[in-house]
């Protein structure tokens, strides 16, 4: 299929837990959020540490504490959202925008890379890795480069 798309009415309901999982970040809902990750998940995210895995990802409290950092809905756009789909097994990739105020006024509009893996248990799909990142400065400085846009 074009666009790397594979499956059929499968791709689309990958594309659903994607969307889901957007939606549950503007709710700011934990409990929803977590429910879309499988228990041995494993995490490469913007924020430290370098890996994540299994109950510390999928632990409302820490989603919480992050989304008391942030005033009002967080808004994260995917874009460019590329999905093969092989058997039970899902690989996603996309560039994700997300937008939003913290609560110290900070106003944060990212865009950054993301791949995501997900596998079909009994039916549902299920977010079983995930990887977000922005590329750093070449330059010696090691600073990210947060001004890409696409």
């Amino acid at each position: 299929m074009p666009n790397g798309e594979q499956g059929g009415g499968e791709a689309e309901r990958v594309r659903q837990v994607l969307e889901r999982r957007a939606h549950c970040l503007w709710e700011k809902d934990a409990h929803a959020l977590v429910a879309l990750y499988a228990a041995g998940i494993v995490t490469f995210d913007l924020a430290p540490p370098l890996a994540t895995a299994g109950p510390a990802v999928r632990e409302t409290a820490g989603w919480e504490r992050w989304f008391r950092t942030w005033e009002g809905p967080i808004g994260l756009e995917i874009t460019r959202l590329e999905v093969d789909i092989e058997g039970a097994l899902a690989f996603c990739h996309s560039l994700n925008r997300m937008r939003g105020t913290k609560t110290d006024g900070a106003a944060v509009d990212l865009w950054f890379r993301a791949t995501v893996a997900l596998r079909r248990f009994a039916g549902d799909w299920l977010i079983v890795h995930e990887h977000n990142s922005v590329p750093f400065l070449m330059d010696g400085s090691g600073l990210a480069a947060l001004e890409l846009q696409p």
